[in-house]
């Protein structure tokens, strides 16, 4: 066996950094932790289970068409995509309060009902025993579970329970009740008022008794809580068919407020629709009870002229005179009533009074362009509006919004300025023609005149009246023709359970059950410093272990010698027969013992190796080369007056003078002695250099206990005396940088021949097979037993 050859091969290799083998060990030692683990996360993913409030999902499929750009005409195509922008504001609208609170003034959401239940108390809605009408024009107690119990269909108890109330004002304001009601009895069908609370209790279920638990929400907190609870999303990517859905406990509930919702929306976008066509229909009626009275004058007028004169046809040349007259009179009052509309658009305008404007379509105004304007104006209003819904008039969308606006307004300010002079000038040229046309119109008899006069007011008032009359038909049929153009693709539907979900819930807390101790020795091995285990030893440390020492538990460091049918004892048996692979030639050899700080074990391992070479014949000599920590006189009961640092000062000359016979065959000691003030320069010298020479010479096997070699320096210059060091290393005491720190001797230096011993193993350790044990532990063996 080439152990030099292995120990090279050793130090290249570079192993994974995580021993998976080790790691399951460890983990199944602590099994009885891991099964208390499992019933602990098991116990409380029931408990959560239970205790959790059951959501359904309630779903409906909502269509939301796609906005054009109200600036088309006027502007260059925008780099953004406004339909998408549109879309994104119709979505904030939909899950806004305000849309919310339209939607819940139409419901009977403000009293929630409960069944009371040993862990979730289950909400009812639709399937009450009791109805409860709340009056909101007095003060509420809201924002608590309130009990209600009843022995009789007379009567009934209220009961206050929980810690803590919200009372509700009639202005709309809050305040904590600190006084909360004692129980009270109350008659059923009655209005009940206190200081805090009005309703009217009435009793639905025909039982004699029975109980319930409610709770009463104002319109503003139900408002901001279905607010957030609805979801909106496209059914697909680009899709503008939206998905909108609610968790919540009560399906019914969920289905009736969604459709609600929906159909709340539908309203509100007819209705804004509709508002020009109701503006338009307003101004005309306006225009038409003055015609209308005119024209029921000229008619009673023209009645009594006929008849008074007995004059009913006109002559060919009255007929003439007649048909042009009425013809211009007709324009002119036609170009009279876009005036007066003109102004009034302008004092609208002024006064951005952009509610009651009226497109001028409306009326029988045909200019294309104030047309397109004046409808983008609305169109920017509406768009205004429903910003306003969601954001503040400061929000940067608002701002530019009103500045679209500002500049709409400037635009057709200027375009009225220019229509109002054309109509001026076409008013005075009818005017003209009109008098020109009277001239000839005087040769006719003047009861012919008058008769002309007359009818042609009738028939001017009549035209007018009916072309009015046709527009406002022609407005009203459009109002009541207009449907929205969003609509339900599906109405709500629900009943999926969304939360709890007891299997996923177990499967969780199975896996939590086992992860949690299993982290914990994942974390404790990742971020343990010192060496445990006989594992981690051979897997980062670059030269070979030969032997694993249990750890002392008797009172004395000689167990080869008192107690050789031990463990402790089997295991330096151990080191000693590999040491004869390491070392073939084992007439004469030097071994050093060392570590990297005191404390390691490196006395009681030099101690117990001298000893067990020395049973088997070989005279041995164990040197103390610690001179500044001693420890080998007091196992042997030998004075440490004298030893190796009075003979290398100079004070014996002859080395035989300072050893000591242990009191065994074959084995003697050479103490460190005295406590030197220079021992590091001591061990410099030729004169220990010589006595090494001459111990070897007499002595089989000289065992040299050095001082720790990462404490002091002059234990690197003791390699150059001796065939092989051992380095020892304890159990759950040497730090894992330790194994680091003879790595990088073994890769900075020529030296070889380091070996690695560890010490101080846990006897219950070594019975689950830790390192070369080869099985044994405390009770095998007969010193074990005893």
């Amino acid at each position: 066996m080439d152990f030099e050859q292995d120990n090279d091969q050793l130090f290249e290799q570079e192993g994974s950094s995580f021993d998976l083998k080790s790691f399951l060990s460890k983990a199944l030692r602590i099994w009885p932790w891991i099964l208390l683990s499992v019933v602990v996360c098991m116990a409380i993913g029931f408990f959560w289970t239970m205790t959790t409030v059951p959501l359904y999902e309630v779903k409906s499929k909502f269509f939301i068409k796609e906005k054009e750009n109200t600036l088309a005409l006027f502007e260059k195509p925008a780099i953004m995509d406004v339909g998408s922008i549109g879309l994104q504001n119709e979505i904030i609208i939909l899950k806004s309060k305000p849309i919310a609170e339209k939607t819940l003034r139409k419901l009977d959401f403000d009293v929630e009902y409960f069944r009371e239940s040993a862990f979730v108390n289950e909400k009812l809605y639709k399937n009450a025993p009791v109805l409860i009408q709340v009056d909101w024009n007095a003060a509420q107690i809201i924002n608590g579970l309130i009990t209600l119990n009843w022995e009789s269909s007379e009567s009934f108890i209220l009961s206050f329970d929980d810690k803590k109330y919200t009372k509700y004002l009639p202005d709309g304001t809050y305040t904590t009740l600190s006084n909360i009601p004692e129980p009270q009895s109350f008659t059923f069908g009655e209005w009940v008022e206190t200081d805090h609370f009005r309703i009217k209790v009435s009793k639905i279920d025909p039982d004699s008794s029975g109980s319930i638990l409610f709770n009463v929400k104002d319109i503003k907190s139900l408002a901001a809580h279905f607010s957030n609870l609805l979801q909106v999303e496209a059914v697909e990517r680009g899709a503008t068919i939206m998905d909108l859905n609610i968790l919540t406990p009560n399906v019914l509930q969920g289905e009736v407020y969604l459709n609600t919702l929906m159909d709340t929306y539908l309203s509100l976008e007819l209705q804004e629709k509709n508002e020009v066509y109701a503006n338009t229909i307003a101004f005309i009626d306006s225009q038409v009870a003055g015609v209308a009275d005119e024209l029921s004058s000229y008619e009673r007028e023209l009645e009594s002229f006929r008849s008074s004169n007995m004059i009913y046809d006109l002559s060919t040349e009255g007929e003439a005179v007649y048909s042009q007259l009425s013809q211009l009179e007709t324009l002119l009052k036609d170009e009279q009533f876009k005036r007066t509309y003109y102004q009034t658009l302008k004092d609208y305008l002024l006064r951005e009074n952009y509610r009651e404007l009226v497109v001028p379509s409306g009326i029988g105004i045909d200019d294309p362009f104030l047309n397109a304007l004046i409808e983008n104006l609305l169109a920017l209003q509406v768009e205004k509006s429903r910003l306003l819904a969601t954001q503040k008039e400061i929000s940067p969308a608002v701002r530019e919004v009103n500045r679209k606006i500002e500049d709409a307004n400037k635009s057709i300010r200027e375009i009225l300025k220019n229509v109002d002079e054309n109509s001026q000038v076409v008013i005075k040229d009818l005017e003209s023609r009109i008098a020109d046309i009277e001239k000839s119109f005087r040769s006719l008899p003047q009861t012919e005149q008058n008769l002309i006069r007359i009818q042609r007011q009738f028939t001017l008032n009549e035209n007018l009246y009916t072309f009015l009359m046709e527009k406002r038909s022609e407005a009203a049929i459009t109002k009541a023709s207009n449907t929205a153009n969003n609509k339900i693709i599906e109405p709500a539907d629900g009943g999926r359970k969304v939360v709890p979900q007891p299997l996923r819930n177990y499967f969780i807390s199975l896996f939590l059950g086992f992860a949690f101790p299993l982290v914990y020795v994942f974390l404790r091995e990742y971020f343990r410093t010192k060496v445990e285990d006989i594992k981690y030893l051979e897997k980062k440390l670059k030269v070979p272990v030969l032997a694993t020492i249990l750890f002392n538990k008797l009172e004395n460091n000689l167990v080869v010698l008192n107690h050789g049918k031990s463990g402790i004892a089997e295991g330096f048996r151990s080191l000693r027969a590999n040491l004869k692979f390491v070392l073939p030639n084992e007439n004469k050899i030097t071994i050093m013992v060392t570590s990297t700080i005191s404390g390691e074990g490196k006395t009681f391992c030099a101690m117990n190796l001298a000893s067990v070479y020395s049973l088997t014949g070989k005279k041995t000599i164990l040197v103390g080369c610690d001179m500044r920590k001693p420890k080998i006189f007091g196992d042997f009961n030998i004075e440490n007056k004298k030893g190796l640092s009075t003979y290398l000062s100079g004070q014996e000359k002859d080395w035989k003078n300072v050893i000591n016979p242990s009191g065994y065959s074959n084995f003697d000691i050479l103490l460190s002695g005295p406590t030197p003030p220079n021992p590091a320069e001591l061990l410099f010298t030729e004169r220990f250099k010589d006595l090494i020479n001459d111990l070897k010479e007499t002595y089989d096997v000289v065992i040299l206990d050095t001082p720790p070699i990462g404490l002091v320096s002059e234990t690197l210059e003791l390699f150059s005396h001796i065939d092989l060091t051992l380095f020892v290393f304890r159990q759950n005491f040497s730090q894992r940088t330790f194994v680091d720190a003879l790595n990088g001797i073994r890769r900075n230096t020529e030296i070889r021949n380091i070996y690695g011993v560890f010490n101080g193993v846990d006897s219950k350790e070594v019975t689950y097979g830790y390192g070369y044990t080869y099985g044994y532990g405390y009770g095998y063996y007969d010193d074990d037993k005893k």
